[in-house]
């Protein structure tokens, strides 16, 4: 089957009991058993629930995964894979991850003993520098959080599975529409369902898609140990979200190619990073690891009172944390989602106070580009 069919479709058939084509909210907290260990499946909701499990079901199949883990946020389900190690190991991170991925390993996990080294993965010479004895796993944003730098997946993935390591993708900015992380040697995809795979700015979850049985066996047990279990209503919203994933990241691409060109063109922006424009450094690794380049765009204003002036101004791009909802969403990396991130690697990075991040919607882009040329001139 293809990928919307599969969207719409994978981990959700028609309901057994009515027919119903929409997979029902199984709002309950415990199942009736028939007898003394006699029961349908489902014992207690926060072990097992129907309607996440069928959305667990259908994040699998789109991101071709044995199995998928459904958690209460994007941090809960990354902090999930950090309980795969143990004390000691060590972890190779994107330099430029999202500030909330650097505050849970520097100032959580560091005091439980496992060790972080942060470098360039847009070179898989970098990663293997970095490789120690102790080293355990590899996490990768890709594109990076918000410089949109392009991880070398290809050569990481070979590297990673030469080496007996656990090769973790965040997939967030791409989603599994333009990109599948397993084919190039992800052993572990995890996204922040918030994002794309919602939709539609209304819930909050996360996902871990495993390869490996032992992995997917291993994160069902801290999921129902832990309890920071997707609900049921979130669990429908994203399934509701997934629907339309297909034609929604086709115009998220549409308009983010459109507002990048515009940015780029534009006097007042210095710089504009977008892995569909030809300048984008890893461009071509893109077009080679992606089937589209997506909504998500960072451009340099140059100061933080330009950067301050055009996010003040706009009107349609509203101006908030999150991204890929249908909406337009404008921030600012340094003192929004990279406020964790101590200042001089922010700097070091490119998260300058000048830098706005925006996550293309699926308005008209007319009325996008218009906005912010509009915001853009009182700068």
């Amino acid at each position: 089957m293809g990928f919307a069919t599969n969207a719409i479709h994978a981990g959700q058939p028609p309901d057994p009991s009515t027919g119903a084509i929409i997979t029902p909210i199984y709002q309950t907290s415990t199942y009736v058993q028939d007898a003394l260990g006699q029961h349908k499946g489902f014992e207690y909701a926060r072990t097992q629930n129907p309607t996440r499990l069928s959305l667990e079901r259908n994040l699998a199949a789109l991101e071709g995964g044995q199995a998928a883990h459904c958690f209460a946020s994007g941090m809960s389900a990354i902090d999930t894979v950090m309980k795969l190690l143990k004390a000691g190991d060590h972890v190779i991170v994107s330099e430029n991850t999202y500030g909330g991925t650097y505050r849970l390993f520097e100032r959580v996990w560091r005091d439980f003993g496992l060790d972080f080294t942060y470098v360039d993965t847009t070179e898989a010479i970098h990663v293997e520098s970095a490789l120690r004895d102790e080293t355990k796993m590899v996490f990768l944003e890709t594109p990076t959080n918000p410089i949109m730098a392009v991880a070398d997946l290809e050569g990481i993935g070979q590297l990673t599975q030469a080496h007996g390591i656990r090769l973790v993708v965040d997939n967030t900015f791409m989603s599994s529409y333009f990109l599948r992380p397993i084919e190039w040697g992800a052993d572990l995809v995890v996204h922040s369902t918030t994002k794309y795979l919602n939709g539609h700015s209304d819930s909050v979850g996360g996902v871990i898609v495993s390869t490996r049985p032992e992995d997917a066996e291993r994160i069902g047990f801290l999921q129902n140990a832990v309890g920071a279990i997707l609900s049921p209503f979130d669990s429908w919203l994203v399934l509701r979200g997934t629907k339309t994933l297909a034609a929604r990241m086709r115009q998220h691409d549409e308009n983010g190619r459109q507002v990048a060109n515009f940015l780029a063109d534009h006097p007042k922006i210095q710089k504009v990073y977008y892995p569909g424009l030809a300048q984008h450094p890893q461009h071509e690794r893109a077009q080679r690891l992606f089937s589209g380049f997506g909504g998500m765009i960072a451009f340099e204003t140059g100061s933080l009172a330009a950067a301050r002036a055009v996010l003040d101004n706009v009107r349609l791009c509203a101006l908030a944390e999150s991204l890929g909802g249908v909406e337009t969403l404008i921030s600012h990396p340094a003192t929004m989602t990279h406020a964790s991130v101590p200042a001089a690697q922010r700097a070091r990075l490119g998260i300058t106070d000048g830098l706005v991040r925006i996550s293309v919607g699926i308005e008209d882009v007319e009325d996008i580009i218009a906005d912010l040329d509009a915001a853009l001139q009182r700068a």
